[in-house]
């Protein structure tokens, strides 16, 4: 866990030009920053985060969980705030950006299926984002579908806020669970066919060098309004982006983003061991429980109404006439994890509506059309 921090600290980041950090990223020298030759953030800034001072310094890891608190973590502005527009692939496959390793920390129990690991990242305030965006990165090595040629680029949705876990602007923080192949006739693990880019993240040591593309992705993003109400469904990793979010409005004090609208996470996991940031969360609910609401499917724990495992589209289904009245008054609903969520909660919805004499398709067709549905699976 995070060392804690007093309710008075503060982060003080000045952010100067450089112009090493210009032409790494393409940048021209003007009096605004341009992607592309297009005015992004209308102050004279390089992004890359320099003569940083920092009045606390504490080693990052997992949670966090001991930065949450009825005492937000004062920080100062990043320039990324004015932005009108996210920063979109200012690295690329062919030109990514060599980000360094921070820390690797195992965020699950021992009785949890699998590993996952939070790890956070350099990037030297050079590829900046926002929450809901992802990162690539590039495993070394070889494809080996095609030999000769660089590894593919794997996408991560992000864990973390613009200001990274050290608050400086200058870090981002990825959810990775390892993936691994069990022979179903042996039952034993075949290390040929592990997942390249997950285990080369979660065997990764402080120091490390990475390879990353992006940011990408705008679907994911939080809307404007810091009224909004946020429906969030995620299952296992796919619980990062709303990290990224609940951090921003209930973690950091930001002078320009004041939330005061309702966040309500679905989280589906196998077991109490899987949950991730749970701290976190419960931080959140006992601090903000008029801004907050925090649902668990544990599915290898509880049973569902029916005698059956207890997922996500249960959780869903259970209050979904508070969710179709939250929806029909304007709510956000966002979706994140593997795809193969997704059957069951349409599934789910669908009945939900007729019970309640909707015409599903009609409905949903009305959500994409004012925006309301945001859909991350993989």
């Amino acid at each position: 866990m995070a060392q804690a921090l007093s309710p008075q600290v503060s982060w003080s980041v000045r952010i100067g030009s450089d112009a090493s950090a210009n032409r790494a990223t393409g940048f021209k020298e003007c009096n605004n920053i341009c992607f592309n030759n297009k005015s992004w953030i209308s102050t004279p800034l390089g992004l890359k985060a320099k003569n940083v001072r920092l009045k606390y310094q504490f080693k990052v890891q997992s949670t966090s969980v001991q930065q949450a608190g009825k005492s937000k973590v004062s920080v100062t502005p990043l320039e990324l705030e004015n932005a009108k527009e996210p920063p979109l692939n200012l690295y690329k496959p062919k030109e990514p950006y060599t980000a360094t390793i921070v820390s690797v920390e195992r965020i699950v129990g021992p009785k949890a299926p699998g590993e996952t690991c939070h790890i956070v990242i350099d990037h030297g305030g050079n590829v900046p984002y926002w929450e809901g965006q992802s990162y690539g990165v590039i495993p070394p090595g070889e494809n080996p579908k095609k030999p000769g040629t660089p590894n593919t680029v794997r996408l991560y949705s992000i864990a973390s806020t613009r200001y990274g876990d050290s608050f400086d602007g200058k870090t981002t923080s990825l959810c990775v669970r390892r993936a691994v192949y069990y022979d179903p006739e042996t039952g034993k693990e075949d290390p040929s066919k592990k997942g390249i880019c997950s285990n080369f993240l979660c065997d990764s040591k402080p120091g490390d060098k990475i390879k990353i593309t992006g940011p990408s992705g705008k679907i994911m993003l939080l809307p404007e309004d810091p009224k909004a109400t946020h429906i969030m469904i995620a299952t296992g990793t796919g619980v990062a982006p709303f990290r990224g979010y609940l951090r921003r409005m209930f973690m950091e004090a930001v002078p320009t983003y004041h939330f005061g609208g309702l966040a309500w996470l679905f989280l589906g996991v196998a077991n109490t061991d899987s949950l991730l940031y749970d701290d976190e969360f419960n931080s959140y609910l006992r601090d903000y429980p008029d801004n907050f609401r925090y649902d668990k499917a544990l599915s290898r724990q509880e049973k569902n109404k029916s005698g059956g495992k207890m997922y996500v589209q249960d959780k869903i289904e259970e209050y979904s006439d508070e969710i179709f009245k939250l929806l029909d008054s304007g709510a956000h609903i966002y979706f994140c994890g593997l795809k193969g969520m997704m059957p069951g909660i349409q599934t789910t919805l669908k009945r939900v509506a007729e019970e309640r004499d909707e015409n599903w398709d009609e409905k949903l067709s009305q959500l994409k059309k004012n925006k309301q549905w945001h859909v991350e699976v993989y």
